[in-house]
Parts: C-alpha cells; structure tokens; sequence
C-alpha cells in the first residue's frame, strides 16, 4: 500500500480496507485528484455525480460523533447503532437536497439527533402502554444496575471522606442532610458567606477528586468492529438501491 492511501486508513476508525474501501485504490491511482485532501462538502458534491463508495470515507469520519451523540440520547448501544445506520441512509437519500448552508457534519448531525428524538418518544410512547397494563415493581433494579449504583456509592462516599473536615460537614448538612443555610448556620455558628464559601469549595474539590477516576474520551467509545458493521450495513443498501 502507498504512504498515501495508508496515511488515509488511519485517520479513520477503521484502518483495513473493507470491501468497499477498496473502491478508493482505484480512485487514488486513477485520478490526479487527493480524496484525502478534499472537504466534506466536495466528497458530498462528488457523491451526488455517482462516486457512492466515497460515502464510506464520511461515515467513518463521524461515526464516533454520530455515535455518542445518538448514546447521550438513547442510552443504549444496539439502539444507537440501528439509529445510525436509518440516520446515514436518510442522510445519504437527502443528499442532493443539501443546500451547503451549513457544515455537512452539522446537517449530518441533525438529521442523527432528529432520528434519536423520535425513536425515544416512540419508546416512551411503548413503555407507558406497557406500563398501564403490566405495572410491577418500579423500584426493581437489574444485577448491573445494583452493582453500578453500589461502586459509584463508595466512590462518592470516598470522595466526600477525602474532604478537610470544614468542608466536608458543611457538604453533608447542605447537601446530603438538604438543611438549610440557616440551620446550617446556626448549627456551626458561621456566618451565611462562610457557609456558602465551604460549600462551593467542597462541590470544587469533589469535582476534581470525581474527575480523577474518568476520562471524557472513553465515554461511549465507539470500537473498529462497530464501524464496520455500521458502514456495511449502510453501504450494502446504497449498492442495492
């Protein structure tokens, strides 16, 4: 494989060449034209005029924003990635409609967090059906659940542990016990500024303490078998077209 075209595979999340990834050999080593280097809008433009494989360059470029987006809505990953997959169809029948009034990421995104709406209204419109005829227990937890509510417990727990003491009792009668600034008060003798003051500076500093144990970048990761499922699946509808 030429430097090229490898450097190319790599910027996407998935570096081997698919099926249909393969299309884009030819295009390199048969045009004078960089793919690599042309903007989102042009691939779209060139698309539209009949190059359909070069959708797979935009859906690898956005699967990981497509996907955490459509997480954030849904909460769940199968769900997610059907979302995806009608999102990218939709997104690819509308193309000569798109007026490039604004970025084809933005309108791309869209058309995803429009798709993720109506697919949870659709759910809770299901689930409250469901609900008027089979109501059980609504406090009933899954193992995973109960096993996730109780490790994030102990984190909290530590959390607030770790506080100085001054902190640390002003965050547990505010916020824990839910008294009153003045209760507060009155039960530390502070004045009501200090109260405040402790208690934002106990919120900073669990922040930075909870911050420790995440990191933004691995929230609704979106792995390489996951990309290629979405882009086949989509891609082998737009062939069949």
């Amino acid at each position: 494989m030429k430097k090229g075209l490898q450097k190319y595979f790599t910027t996407f999340c998935n570096p081997l060449i698919t099926r249909y990834s393969i299309n884009y050999k030819f295009v390199f080593m048969n045009q004078t034209i960089d793919i690599s280097k042309l903007s989102d809008e042009e691939i779209v433009t060139r698309i539209v005029n009949g190059e359909q494989h070069l959708y797979e360059r935009l859906m690898r470029k956005f699967n990981q924003q497509l996907y955490r987006i459509s997480m954030s809505i849904i909460n769940d990953d199968k769900e997610a990635e059907d979302i995806m997959q009608t999102a990218y169809f939709n997104a690819y029948r509308q193309l000569p409609n798109f007026k490039h009034q604004s970025s084809f990421g933005t309108w791309l995104t869209r058309i995803l967090i429009n798709e993720s709406l109506l697919h949870k209204k659709r759910k809770l419109k299901l689930e409250k059906a469901v609900m008027e005829n089979i109501y059980n227990d609504n406090h009933s937890e899954t193992p995973l659940a109960e096993l996730m509510n109780k490790e994030l417990k102990v984190l909290l727990e530590k959390a607030v542990a770790n506080l100085p003491e001054k902190y640390r009792i002003v965050f547990v009668m505010r916020e824990v016990q839910s008294m009153s600034t003045n209760e507060t008060m009155e039960a530390l003798d502070l004045g009501e500024s200090n109260v405040k003051i402790r208690l934002n500076r106990a919120k900073e500093m669990l922040r930075t303490e909870l911050n420790s144990y995440w990191a933004p970048s691995q929230i609704y990761e979106f792995n390489l078998v996951r990309c290629d499922v979405i882009v086949n699946n989509v891609m082998g509808r737009i062939m069949n077209l």
